[in-house]
């Protein structure tokens, strides 16, 4: 009888929208989420086996055999591929692609799991044979001789509390044996340090969390700034680790991992993990492992650490629910708070969404009754919250872009020993240079934009494509000489400062500034000191930061965000004037806030101050389903780039024509972007709008196939971004 041969089906990290089969050589066991080895054209690539004995159209003469199988035990665990195959399919991005964007990149590049084991440390006989006076001469090693008197400690035990060059000469002595093992689940040993008592909000939180525990449920929790929403998180958690269950909490941005993992480590003795992309391979490969094996109790990451493979994950955590950093912008363009509601529905635990500006889709969820609705409407210990005064630039004289009240607000509250933030959404010098003779300004040379000044490197950088180039000498029209700034940044008004308040320090917290590895840990350390300090920065100061000692916030320029074409613009604003002011007044002195802008009678900047964010939010609800807009209609929007930009508008036309049978779909352009031209390519859009998200799906479904073969789609570059944030 003729030996079965059997055939794989597997997922390769291509953008093609399918999938390929491959021979398995014979007395090889291996499963669904386990990674191969293949050929691949004239290369060989890691992929995932997605399908066994799948029905192949092929003879199995035409198929290549797999190169290597690299496990027996999946990478991917069963309900991990079932949140990657739906973000494939709702995302319409090709699985191998999705696949791969879940695994470490050691794995991505076929490391062996097996070099990865754990490893124990024991006392050799030797080891075992020796006495205390055998160490006079080192304290260090007598200091880990004892403590492996007590018994086996792992690698990663050992390292936190002894010196790695130690353990060498320990090894090097034959005192140690080192033996390779599975990762152990970690131990619960209590809190670290009590918690705090919690207000009735808080506890009614903590209560309805708790009850959800072993089943799917969303909450929203809406708290005003300083209202303790992370002690909420913290309480939340704490039965769960009594269980030694996992937990996993999403942050928007790198900036506010420091913080958050101090706090976490600071109340419980268990393994807390960071997960983002200023680590290195290594590192995030170590946190990998520990997710999967229950060796870390939780987990504080970006956007994909909702892809960790938990052995027992039980809560997760979105804090600043509403903010646009947890959607990836490029390539697999997922939006991290979508998915990780629908791992939680996996996962069967409840999913807790933080934030005092809820995004309006989280609250039409709300009033759709798919999300629980929990709301701390006080500060926690009890501060006012603080209170707006708009600063009309009309009216006022300005010095370096501040306002004479602003500077001499500034002034008093640093002659108290306070501190004062100052808000300005630009980071570099000026946002360009200009001729004083033609009016000439410095663009790049590849976008649709100005380049920014940075004084401090020397250059002209374009913050769109990332082009930077020397300053020039003369104009580039009539050849002038005399080029100067026009507006202001960051780095500008921060130089400015030292002018007027020099006997000040000054901490700047932006892109730049927090370039170098360590950097943001150390300016945060700055900030939390007490003592007269003013702080400047972009939006990094506006995302979750506990500052104790601000007592004035000023929001240098309102004005930037009051005009805007996107529909979005309104909301984005009105989160940011709430959350930058408030970091003001979450210590013992009551916070105030000033917004200088030319336009103090604008309607949104008063409905904010006037109201408070969550009236403007139902506002902005009903206009959203008055002119029905997300979330009242689903968007799916095409954007392509070429280096003709009539390339573009004939390939987005063909779709307008291929869509026009569907009648559920409303279509809006093909449009110019907002940023016409970007690194040298013209850039155009197309809206898809519908009521149903069925019938959208359902067209891109049938759009997507044949597209592809379309001979333009090989002239343009294209992406779809399914519930797109981000219209320029």
């Amino acid at each position: 009888m003729e030996a079965v041969v059997p055939v794989i089906r597997v997922a390769l990290p291509v953008p093609l929208r399918q999938h390929f089969d491959y021979l398995l050589p014979e007395n090889v066991d291996i499963s669904q989420g386990c990674r191969v080895r293949v050929p691949f054209g004239k290369r060989e690539l890691i992929g995932v086996v997605w399908q066994k004995d799948p029905d192949t159209p092929y003879e199995l003469s035409q198929l290549k055999p797999v190169s290597a199988a690299l496990e027996s035990v999946p990478v991917l665990p069963e309900k991990l591929r079932q949140l990657l195959n739906f973000a494939a399919d709702y995302y319409h991005h090709p699985l191998g692609e999705v696949l791969t964007a879940a695994l470490p990149a050691l794995l991505r590049e076929g490391r062996l799991l097996s070099d990865y084991k754990s490893t124990l440390y024991t006392l050799s006989p030797a080891g075992l044979a020796c006495t205390a006076a055998d160490f006079t001469r080192s304290a260090k090693q007598l200091a880990l001789w004892q403590r492996l008197l007590t018994g086996a400690i792992t690698e990663e035990v050992l390292l936190a509390e002894y010196s790695r060059n130690t353990l060498k000469q320990l090894l090097a002595k034959s005192l140690i044996t080192a033996t390779a093992t599975e990762r152990p689940a970690y131990d619960y040993q209590g809190l670290a340090q009590p918690a705090l008592q919690l207000t009735v909000d808080q506890a009614i939180a903590v209560t309805a969390v708790q009850q959800a525990q072993g089943q799917f449920r969303s909450f929203l929790l809406e708290g005003v700034t300083g209202s303790g929403k992370t002690e909420v998180y913290l309480q939340c958690i704490a039965p769960l680790l009594e269980r030694g269950e996992q937990v996993l909490l999403l942050l928007p941005e790198i900036g506010l991992t420091p913080q958050t993992l101090q706090r976490f480590e600071q109340r419980f003795n268990v393994p807390v993990q960071a997960w983002h992309s200023n680590l290195s391979d290594g590192e995030r490969l170590n946190c990998w492992l520990n997710a999967a094996s229950g060796t870390t109790a939780i987990v504080i990451g970006t956007r994909s650490a909702l892809f960790l493979p938990f052995k027992k994950l039980s809560l997760i955590i979105i804090d600043e629910e509403h903010d646009l950093s947890l959607k990836q912008q490029e390539g697999f363009r997922y939006h991290a708070r979508d998915l990780a509601i629908k791992r939680a529905a996996l996962e069967n635990c409840p999913i807790l969404l933080g934030t005092a500006t809820p995004s309006l889709e989280s609250l039409y969820n709300c009033q759709q009754g798919r999300f629980i609705h929990l709301q701390l409407q006080n500060r926690a210990a009890g501060q006012a919250m603080p209170s707006f005064e708009l600063i009309d630039l009309k009216q006022q004289q300005l010095q370096y872009g501040l306002a004479t009240t602003s500077i001499t607000q500034i002034r008093q509250q640093l002659s108290r020993g306070k501190q004062v933030m100052l808000f300005l959404n630009r980071r570099g010098f000026a946002p360009a240079l200009s001729c004083q003779e033609c009016g000439w300004l410095t663009e790049c040379k590849r976008c649709s934009a100005f380049t920014t000044y940075h004084k401090h490197t020397r250059q002209l950088l374009c913050h769109h494509c990332g082009a930077s180039r020397p300053i020039p000498k003369q104009c580039g029209d009539c050849g002038s000489s005399r080029l100067a700034p026009v507006g202001q940044g960051t780095e500008q008004l921060e130089e400015h400062l030292h002018h007027l308040f020099a006997d000040t320090p000054i901490t700047r917290l932006d892109r730049d500034s927090t370039r170098r590895k360590g950097a943001l840990g150390a300016l945060l350390n700055d900030i939390n000191q007490p003592g007269a300090r003013i702080i400047l920065g972009t939006q990094m100061l506006a995302k979750g930061h506990h500052f104790p000692f601000v007592t004035l916030v000023i929001i240098v320029d309102v004005d930037g965000a009051l005009y805007s074409a996107d529909f979005r613009a309104p909301e984005q604003l009105g989160q940011l004037l709430t959350q930058v002011a408030g970091r003001a007044g979450r210590g013992h002195d009551k916070g105030k806030v000033l917004l200088q802008t030319q336009h103090p009678e604008h309607a949104l900047l008063q409905d904010i101050i006037q109201n408070g964010y969550a009236s403007f939010a139902r506002s902005a609800l009903l206009e959203r389903q008055q002119t029905a807009l997300p979330p009242y209609q689903y968007l799916a929007l095409f954007r392509t780039e070429a280096l003709q930009s009539e390339l573009c508008q004939q390939w987005l036309q063909q779709i307008v024509a291929w869509l026009t049978t569907h009648a559920a779909l409303q279509l809006m352009g093909p449009l110019l972007c907002p940023l016409e031209r970007k690194a040298g390519k013209y850039r155009w859009q197309l809206h898809l709008y519908s009521r149903h998200r069925a019938a959208l799906h359902h067209a891109l479904a049938e759009l997507l196939p044949v597209l592809e073969r379309w001979p333009l789609s090989r002239k343009v570059k294209w992406q779809l971004d399914i519930d797109a944030l981000d219209l320029s």
